[in-house]
């Protein structure tokens, strides 16, 4: 009986010893994941997009994020081809870019993303012809009216969810690439969204965050296939930022103006294949991957459910 006392309490040195190093071993990874991420967000500095050519081009860049990057990119000396549906507003947005910013060249491409896309993309390549861009920025899309169950969405929106998210990404990037190609050098920015990544599920907007989805795995497939090229590929994970497809009109210190977003996402061009630029949405989501998925799913379903019936208020409103 004394002896094993005596083994015992011989022994337990070791064991304390081999808690205490797994405890700072631990310790130190925590430790370390702060210190990088204090680094990426708040040190480290952003990559001078010049190097990648004198052009940007940059889709949907008549409201919103897309606006907000185009009017960054200038600042950071790039020449712009903005590609979207309205010729006026186009027109606006270049003409408030050209008056800010003078010495900055910007062309307009009028593409309908929902229509003709061979001949958008004809569009695109006539007048990309000879430019070297070496910035693009995919963030024209599509989301729903208001959160609806999936035998609600019609013909028409299931169509414009996939051809514009989906094939318009993809066929614009395909346009682009090529030139990048030749140059050995070019960033590729693809907007993706907290609702296909962060959260498990987005119950009533299914085929957006679907669409969404392919956003991310295409971006990182083609940062692998491309990156041994000179081509940085990256899709960039927003969570709520103060838009009109949002329906967010303010904001605040978790949902950023536009404005607010595409400052801190132009640092991040040309660094890690998948980030979530807005610093404070990499708090959201770190407390959201810490929740059970079903309590968060349960939370969302909830969530979207009061967002459809103020949309169905609303319709019911205009009819009458």
């Amino acid at each position: 009986m004394e002896c094993c006392i005596l083994n015992r309490l011989k022994t337990q040195p070791l064991w304390f010893a081999v808690l205490f190093a797994l405890g700072a071993l631990t310790l130190l990874r925590y430790l370390f994941l702060f210190l990088r991420w204090a680094y990426v967000n708040f040190l480290r500095p952003a990559k001078n997009l010049k190097k990648y050519g004198s052009w940007a081009l940059v889709t949907g860049p008549t409201d919103g994020i897309g606006k907000a990057f185009a009017f960054q990119l200038a600042r950071n000396g790039l020449n712009l081809v903005l590609v979207g549906r309205s010729p006026d507003k186009l027109a606006d947005v270049s003409a408030a870019i050209t008056v800010k910013f003078p010495k900055i060249d910007v062309k307009t491409v009028v593409v309908d993303f929902s229509g003709d896309l061979d001949d958008g993309m004809r569009r695109i390549r006539d007048v990309i012809e000879g430019l070297d861009v070496g910035v693009l920025i995919n963030n024209v899309g599509v989301s729903y009216p208001y959160a609806r169950f999936f035998h609600e969405v019609d013909e028409g929106l299931l169509r414009n969810l996939i051809r514009v998210n989906i094939e318009g990404t993809t066929k614009v990037t395909q346009t682009v690439i090529p030139g990048m190609l030749k140059r050995k050098k070019g960033a590729i920015v693809n907007i993706g969204s907290g609702a296909a990544i962060v959260i498990p599920s987005d119950p009533l907007y299914a085929v957006y965050a679907a669409s969404k989805s392919y956003i991310d795995q295409f971006s990182r497939s083609l940062y692998v296939e491309y990156k041994n090229s000179g081509i940085d590929v990256q899709c960039q994970v927003p969570l709520y930022v103060a838009t009109k497809m949002a329906s967010i009109r303010r904001s605040s210190f978790f949902v950023p103006s536009t404005d607010g977003y595409a400052k801190a996402g132009v640092r991040w061009i040309g660094y890690e294949p998948r980030c979530t630029p807005y610093w404070p949405h990499t708090i959201l989501w770190a407390f959201v991957s810490s929740l059970p998925e079903s309590i968060v799913d349960a939370w969302r379903l909830r969530f979207c459910l009061a967002i459809r019936k103020r949309g169905q208020q609303k319709d019911s409103r205009k009819k009458e």
